[in-house]
């Protein structure tokens, strides 16, 4: 080896370091999941002078992975994006465990998908990297060439030493994104708690709990829909959207449409992608809207549903368990606060019955003794004068006793 190669070996190495030290540093100086993954791409891109890097995360579910940071194309369609494990060259890595290089023709090779909305559909080099940490797999990352390219020894091994090095920060990462969800999860439902027990007018505590469960869900659209008893529809009572389309959306039955199945089948109905779903009313709308990931969750009260709670995301999202409990705690306390105000407009109307009960009796009573009615026929008289006149019984009443009173008090 020459002065001038080994020079320039020392020069390589030192750039290494030096890359795997900003790594370092850039990585232990946040917990933020999405700066984490920002500056992971970022150096990728520098230390292999790629056209494009990609990095995707395993699903809470580990059956796919889903792209969550980007340098260069798509940056739009970060979070909307799957890979099932095993499927494409990246879940192949993901499901092996192992890289792949390809220096050029990298869609002739039998594992790679095509993706037809997304530009690496175009680049000849490819080379995927799994992400692990503690022997389970956290994501890959894919680097992409647009012209053909030699990837020596060296990148491959500095490309697999950063994903073993960023592959903690990432379980970490995603462990405090975890955490600090469960949190607001906990405040939500405590705020909903406290909206349900308020004194607030039943339309304004619906409004501020689709507000508050948007806000929680990162969702673009939170609706909630309630059984109408009579046509058996869903209709929309509260939403946050700021959409007159989607407010004047028309109802729905009972059993139709994601909603629908929820009340009828009494349990949450998660749809991927609304617009690809068949079974899906309002795709053109839902296109318009820019909608994607929706999870419908019935509101129950005593094994009834009398509604359900919309929420829409603008991304792919795969809901977890823990958001479709939240989701159905907050269903069930609007469903709560609901019946609740349901059943105080029965003891109001109850109240207003037997005070217009009252005075009726006392009208006859005051018709009975100033004419010499029957108290058949002094109700009857009331009856009468009520159609004739157009009135309620209660205004037929109330004139009566009045002009009792007032020749009681000119008598005396």
């Amino acid at each position: 080896m020459t002065c001038d190669e080994l020079k320039q070996q020392v020069r390589e190495r030192t750039r290494e370091v030096h890359l795997l030290h900003r790594i370092s540093e850039s990585i232990s100086s946040t917990l933020e999941q999405s700066v984490v993954l920002k500056h992971i791409v970022e150096v990728v891109v520098e230390v292999t002078k790629a056209d494009a890097c990609l990095l995707y995360l395993i699903s809470e579910g580990k059956d796919e992975l889903i792209l969550r940071a980007s340098k260069n194309p798509h940056p739009r369609l970060i979070g909307r994006v799957s890979i099932g494990l095993g499927e494409g060259i990246t879940g192949w890595v993901a499901r092996e465990k192992v890289p792949v290089v390809i220096p050029r023709h990298a869609s002739d090779d039998a594992r790679f998908k095509f993706f037809h909305r997304l530009p690496e559909d175009r680049y000849q080099a490819f080379v995927s990297v799994p992400i692990i940490s503690k022997g389970e797999m956290v994501g890959v990352i894919n680097v992409q060439h647009k012209r053909s390219k030699r990837y020596t020894e060296e990148t491959l091994a500095l490309l697999l030493t950063i994903a073993n090095q960023v592959g903690g920060a990432i379980a970490n990462a995603r462990l405090y994104d975890d955490m600090r969800q469960k949190a607001r999860r906990l405040e939500t439902l405590s705020q909903v708690s406290e909206t349900v027990a308020s004194n607030r007018l039943i339309e304004d505590v619906l409004q501020l709990i689709v507000t508050m469960t948007a806000q929680l869900m990162n969702s673009k659209i939170c609706s909630i829909m309630l059984v109408d008893p009579d046509s058996r529809e869903l209709r929309i009572t509260a939403t946050q959207s700021l959409s007159d389309a989607y407010r004047r959306k028309p109802p729905l039955k009972v059993g139709q449409s994601m909603s629908g199945r929820a009340v009828q089948e009494q349990r949450p109905v998660y749809v991927p992608d609304v617009t690809a779903e068949g079974g899906f009313f309002y795709r053109d709308l839902a296109i318009q809207e820019g909608l994607h990931s929706l999870l419908s969750v019935p509101m129950l009260m005593k094994d009834n549903a009398i509604g359900v709670i919309n929420v829409y995301t603008s991304t792919h999202h795969v809901f977890s368990g823990e958001e479709i409990k939240t989701l159905q705690a907050i269903a069930n306390q609007s469903a709560v606060a609901i019946e609740h105000t349901r059943l105080l407009e029965k003891s109001f109307e109850m109240q207003e019955a037997l005070e217009v009960r009252k005075q009726v009796e006392r009208a006859k009573g005051f018709l009975m003794a100033s004419k010499g009615l029957s108290e058949s026929e002094a109700f009857r008289l009331m009856q009468r004068q009520s159609m004739n006149l157009r009135k309620s019984m209660r205004e037929i009443a109330d004139a009566i006793i009045l002009s009792e009173e007032l020749q009681q008090a000119t008598h005396s």
